[in-house]
């Protein structure tokens, strides 16, 4: 039970991490957080409990930072259309489209594209309705982020309460695996973004160095669903994901080529496309 226990508190983190490290990219002004009317967030209240197990994923700020350095524009159409939201039906479509959303949101939000925030916003609250996550936090959660477009770090707080309290949600209610599927959406449409923010991502070492790095996020990723196969949602999703690190695992000397690149790209396009649809 302590093992299981851990592994959802990873699990945690790896969300927040991913996700939402992608948003933060200026320290907080600490004057400012005093003023914040938001709530504190909740990571303090599991701290202890993970600080001796927790193996987090390198956050999205990597992919933020090489997008700032390099200029690159914020691509209208690389994230999944915001109408999709209405057409996941099963638990596992919605789950692992949730976690899509969280980096589309994480993306639109880093660039500061105040209609994309919202749009990706409301297609990510249309998934948790309908996965029945329900709370007062959530109740309040459009609202709350319209109100603070201008303002970044409490921008970060809200969305970021807002994933932790869906995380809560669903351990209580007996859904922790639907945990996993949101952190592999999200896992996985960050590296698509990464792989697909230039017509010639190869001529640029930087994106490289990123999407290499996402090697060893993998192998966390894979090590935390593991241990859940016997979930049939969980078990076709690792099935997925395994064909992927199969591509990676090409890459032999830690020197990706173009043609190791392509087939990375070509795998993670494969796959979120199967997740988009």
């Amino acid at each position: 039970m302590k093992k299981q226990t851990n592994y959802r508190y990873i699990v945690f983190l790896l969300v927040m991490g991913f996700a939402f490290n992608f948003v933060a990219c200026k320290p907080v002004d600490k004057k400012k957080a005093q003023e914040q009317t938001v709530k504190p967030l909740l990571k303090k209240a599991i701290e202890k409990e993970v600080r001796d197990v927790v193996y987090p994923l390198p956050t999205t700020f990597e992919l933020t930072s090489m997008l700032n350095r390099i200029g690159a524009d914020y691509i209208l159409g690389l994230s999944n259309s915001t109408e999709n939201a209405d057409k996941y039906f099963t638990e596992k479509a919605r789950a692992l489209n949730l976690g899509v959303y969280s980096a589309d949101l994480s993306y639109a939000s880093t660039y500061q594209r105040k209609q994309e925030t919202m749009l990706f916003l409301k297609a990510s609250k249309s998934l948790i309705d309908n996965l029945e996550i329900t709370s007062a936090y959530n109740e309040t959660l459009v609202e709350e982020v319209e109100k603070n477009l201008d303002n970044k770090d409490q921008l970060v707080s809200i969305i970021t309460n807002s994933f932790y309290d869906t995380y809560e949600f669903l351990n209580k209610n007996a859904k922790g695996n639907l945990s996993l599927l949101v952190v592999s959406g999200s896992f996985i449409e960050g590296l698509y973004i990464a792989t697909n923010i230039s017509d010639n991502t190869y001529a640029n070492s930087e994106i490289v160095k990123v999407i290499f790095d996402q090697k060893e996020s993998l192998e966390k990723l894979l090590a935390v669903l593991e241990p859940e196969a016997k979930d049939p949602n969980i078990d076709s999703i690792l099935v997925e994901l395994h064909g992927l690190k199969v591509s990676y695992d090409k890459i032999v000397d830690g020197s990706m080529d173009k043609a190791q690149l392509d087939e990375i790209t070509a795998s993670v396009t494969k796959l979120r496309e199967s997740i988009v649809q």
